[in-house]
């Protein structure tokens, strides 16, 4: 199963094209915080719609507050992808897991204290596969261009439980690339720079096999 991963593209989707693959994820700030309206989610769904993959999954991040918003309602946000906010979706026999949150950046989209972001990571299942979040663990691809740590302590100690095959993100845009670590396949797929310009492509990888 060929996964396409993307994250942080803040309103620049479109300069990506057409991608293809299985499984399309986008971890999060699909916009700018100062966009509050419903027209940058409406925005990313039609490009959704161009692309050639057979699910597409999205996460929100820290300036997704329309997204934060359309997502407590009752009907669905994207008509060309699938949001998850602590929310499972299996598909070919894998189990996705997506949740948004993140830490230390109170008034922003999906902040949680630490308290409550150990009661979120709680409840991923054990058995998933692919674990989609915005914020980096604790420790992980989550170095800021200052060289500071900016990763989730909780969701890093939760991590010994799930065992994800793929564990993906973004938000710490200095912290772009893919690590293999006790048997998960990290990717953070940040696609802008300190300064909100787009700099990377998508991260494209073949699912790892389960461990035996």
């Amino acid at each position: 199963m060929r996964l396409v991963i993307i994250s942080d593209t803040h309103g620049q989707h479109r300069k990506l094209g057409r991608l293809s693959g299985d499984v399309l994820i986008h971890c999060g700030d699909i916009t700018m915080g100062s966009c509050r309206h419903d027209s940058g989610i409406a925005a990313l769904d039609a490009w959704f719609g161009e692309q050639d993959f057979r699910l597409i999954l999205c996460v929100g991040g820290n300036h997704d507050f329309a997204l934060q918003r359309v997502g407590r309602g009752s009907g669905r946000v994207f008509r060309h992808a699938h949001y998850l906010e602590d929310e499972s979706y299996e598909f070919e026999g894998v189990k996705f897991h997506g949740a948004p949150w993140v830490p230390e950046l109170e008034g922003w989209a999906y902040f949680r204290d630490q308290a409550a972001l150990a009661r979120h990571w709680a409840g991923i299942p054990a058995d998933t596969d692919v674990l989609i979040t915005h914020t980096p663990p604790r420790g992980i691809l989550d170095r800021n261009s200052g060289g500071r740590e900016c990763g989730c302590v909780e969701l890093r100690a939760a991590l010994g439980r799930i065992a994800p095959r793929v564990h993906c993100f973004g938000h710490v845009h200095a912290g772009h690339g893919v690590l293999e670590q006790d048997g998960t396949t990290f990717v953070n797929a940040a696609l802008v720079n300190r300064a909100y310009k787009m700099v990377r492509g998508a991260v494209s990888l073949e699912l790892p096999a389960r461990r035996r």
